[in-house]
């Protein structure tokens, strides 16, 4: 082949890439032409058809509001809260009522129309007990603008249907188009007002935020991913109590439908639907017979302090009474009374009136666990009081503990002494000489003196201003003045008043040392005294004993909690049981040796000084079953004034379950089947 074919062959070979070169790039062009012009489509032409669908295929979850639990008393029969099914109407909107540029909405006459048929048939069906709903109230429900709810949420009209009225809806739903009758339920409480401060009552969520759990749980519903978890404006929520205390266990979780919802965000149908989820229930260590009965006692003894002198004189001003009753062993709490209280079931609708407030101010709070000062009217005391001589058995295992004296030591006690420069005199109570005395004897007789010389004297020598610390630091080991670890919301911590700068430390160390410096509740008063009984063990006092779920099925069983112990030799313990043993009228004839100490405190109230009644107990003596705190404010001497409602608390517990573990109402039982036959 010669060169001039070689140059002919090249060109030809380099025109062929050229052409294939230019087609190449020639259908590149097109297929990317194409797809502009797709895109093009799509973005201006198709585009807004497609927002349309893909707007009209968005699901929403609407909350279906959960099955509360039920809390029961110790029998695991009689129910304390409790929730019982009601109907109740609801109306999805379809169509666009809401104002249009600030103008009505043409539709309006519509929903009018709905609501002046809805009037109609509420004023025809409804119960002598029902509200009347006005035709502005209904349309007021309806919510039309959507500022409660988003527009894809039903609408509550009226709760708790007539079966007349839900016969008829259900018959006519037809013409009432996105009307739903939805089963739901109201919160009920024992009619007899058992323990009503500590089972506690609801509120609506949207009117509950002020509590700091529902502030973070207003926070996470905002992100909720769990539909089941999503608390919505108007569910019934725990606001105090165990109903608050126990509120995630209790609440269960939320049904829900899963809505279609189309760009207006209106419904266009329900895709499915979740059932709520019961919540657990719990079992409550509340017996309720003994509590009853508990409660009665204190208001007999007040009812009795205003028609007998104490002291010689009548008692006006006890209008209130506290008692705690805690077993020993376990720190189960029988009974715990706030009196006088009021019937819970007010609270139904979630709200109460301005009235009904006035009615229950001086007794909804939980006067147990809680303090609140005596109100100007005198309608209540106060009702966390000084100690006074309840606190000189921990006096006396101090002084013990600290090497002050021993079980042996004699004191000569001669009805008063002095403390400080100005010699500043103090003395027993009506000025009694009591002579010789042993530790016991000092704890039997509420010697006053006895407790200034030998421990608050005598730890201000032995520490000086430090005393104060050490003084603070038994007490707390005793539950005076921290937390007792009871399962209720807002325990208040009792004052410290040795604490106040004010006076000396001497001064204060004296006025400790026989109950005049430390305010606590009826609560830590129960765990000092279970402490006094079981020798030095601080038990968690406990209010629930198991959570069930709705099958009955144990879910978690409460196992009695040691919080502490202190460490005392077995011999201060039984001196100081020993002492526990004034005499008390109101446990004459009383089968059981049981330890027991009165006392009564002195404070000013209203610019004048008023005796608390005090007293504290445990029974048996020599195997502590039970330990019982009671305080009556303004009731004079504890003997006279809160001892009464101690035995009948035991009395009640003996009945039920048995001090000797006997319960004594199996006994009668047996006696009239026997007298039968």
């Amino acid at each position: 082949m010669n060169n001039h074919s070689k140059e002919k062959d090249e060109l030809t070979d380099k025109r062929r890439f050229s052409y294939r070169m230019n087609v190449f790039f020639f259908a590149s062009f097109v297929i990317f032409s194409v797809i502009i012009v797709r895109l093009a489509f799509l973005q201006f032409v198709e585009g807004p058809e497609l927002s349309q669908e893909e707007a009209s295929n968005i699901t929403k979850d609407v909350p279906l509001a959960p099955v509360r639990g039920t809390i029961y008393d110790s029998t695991g029969e009689v129910k304390l809260a409790y929730s019982k099914p009601i109907q109740s109407l609801y109306l999805t909107l379809y169509k666009n009522y809401g104002d249009v540029n600030g103008q009505p909405s043409p539709n309006f006459p519509e929903a009018q129309d709905i609501a002046t048929r809805l009037h109609d048939v509420f004023e025809q069906y409804k119960t002598k007990e029902s509200e009347s709903l006005t035709v502005d109230q209904i349309i007021e429900a309806m919510d039309l603008n959507s500022r409660k709810a988003n527009g894809f949420m039903p609408r509550l009209i009226k709760s708790d249907l007539s079966e007349e009225e839900v016969a008829y809806f259900l018959q006519h739903k037809d013409e009432f188009t996105g009307i739903q009758i939805v089963e739901e339920s109201v919160r009920y409480y024992d009619p007899d007002t058992v323990a009503v401060q500590t089972i506690g009552y609801l509120k609506k969520f949207k009117s509950s935020k002020t509590l700091d759990k529902y502030k973070e749980v207003d926070e996470a519903n905002k992100t909720q991913t769990d539909p089941g978890l999503v608390y919505t404006e108007n569910e019934f929520v725990g606001f105090d109590g165990l109903e608050l205390q126990y509120q995630d266990i209790l609440r269960g979780k939320s049904g829900y439908n899963s809505v279609d919802v189309d760009l207006r965000n209106l419904p266009e149908g329900v895709a499915g639907s979740t059932p709520p989820e019961k919540g657990y229930d719990l079992i409550t260590s509340i017996n309720k017979n003994v509590q009853v009965k508990t409660e009665q006692a204190i208001l007999d003894q007040l009812s009795w302090l205003h028609t007998h002198p104490v002291s010689g004189r009548l008692h006006p001003n006890a209008k209130t009474g506290f008692a705690v009753a805690m077993e020993v062993d376990t720190g189960k709490i029988v009974s715990i009374a706030s009196m006088p209280d009021y019937d819970t079931n007010i609270w139904r609708t979630g709200s109460i009136t301005n009235e009904q407030y006035d009615d229950i101010k001086y007794v909804y709070q939980n006067g147990t666990i809680r303090s609140f000062p005596p109100d100007d009217s005198r309608k209540r005391a106060e009702s966390v009081v000084l100690l006074g001589s309840t606190i000189k058995p921990l006096s006396v295992l101090i002084g013990l503990k600290e090497g002050f004296f021993t079980t042996n030591t004699v004191y000569p006690d001669r009805g008063s002494t002095t403390f400080g420069g100005d010699n500043r005199r103090v003395q027993n109570s009506s000025g009694h000489v009591y002579g010789p005395l042993t530790p016991h004897d000092a704890i039997r007789h509420s010697s006053n003196v006895f407790m200034i010389d030998e421990i608050g004297k005598k730890l201000y020598s032995q520490y000086g201003a430090k005393g104060i610390d050490k003084w603070d630091e038994y007490m707390k080991q005793f539950g005076l003045g921290v937390s007792t670890g009871i399962d209720l919301p807002n325990e208040w911590l009792g004052i410290r008043e040795y604490t106040n700068e004010q006076e000396s430390s001497l001064t204060r160390l004296v006025y400790a040392s026989f109950g005049q410096q430390g305010k606590y509740t009826a609560m830590q008063l129960a765990q000092y005294t279970t402490m006094l009984a079981n020798k030095g063990k601080r038990m968690e006092p406990q209010l629930v004993s198991e959570i069930r779920d709705s099958e009955g099925n144990i879910v978690e069983k409460m196992k009695p909690k040691v919080l502490s112990t202190v460490d005392f030799n077995d011999a201060y313990w039984n001196e100081v049981q020993r002492g526990m043993a004034t005499e008390v009228t109101a446990f004459s004839g009383f089968p059981y040796d049981f330890a027991r100490k009165t006392g009564t405190s002195t404070q000013v109230v209203g610019g004048k000084l008023v005796d608390n009644g005090v007293f504290i107990a445990y029974a048996p003596r020599e195997n502590p079953k039970l330990a019982v705190a009671v305080v009556i404010p303004e009731g004079g001497f504890g003997s006279n004034s809160a001892a009464p409602v101690a035995r009948a608390i035991f009395d009640a517990y003996d009945e039920e379950f048995g001090l000797d573990g006997v319960p004594k109402k199996d006994k009668t039982e047996e006696t009239d089947e026997t007298a039968t036959q």
